[in-house]
């Protein structure tokens, strides 16, 4: 059977350095699971800027919002839950 590969998209801007640290986590998440990450400057789009500005970084899951960091941001086990729980 073949892995199922996810795609993640991470709302971020340059500079963030929690945007870089989900970045990672994500990246080591990488090493488990099938997955294909895509970077987005929110800067580069003043709709994507106004939508996440107060949220970033925001973590997409195969086009579903799943870790906006509103209260949070996503750790590390977060991610491998969701993409288990994906998996089954």
């Amino acid at each position: 059977m073949d892995k199922k590969t996810f795609e993640i998209t991470l709302y971020g801007r340059p500079g963030c350095h929690l945007c870089e640290q989900v970045e990672e986590r994500i990246k080591r998440v990488g090493n488990d699971f099938s997955l294909r990450l895509k970077i987005v400057n929110i800067e580069s789009d003043p709709a994507l800027h106004e939508k996440y500005m107060f949220t970033i970084p925001v973590v997409e899951i195969d086009g579903e919002e799943t870790f906006p960091s509103v209260t949070s941001v996503m750790s590390e086990e977060e991610l491998r839950q969701e993409l288990k729980k994906r998996s089954d």
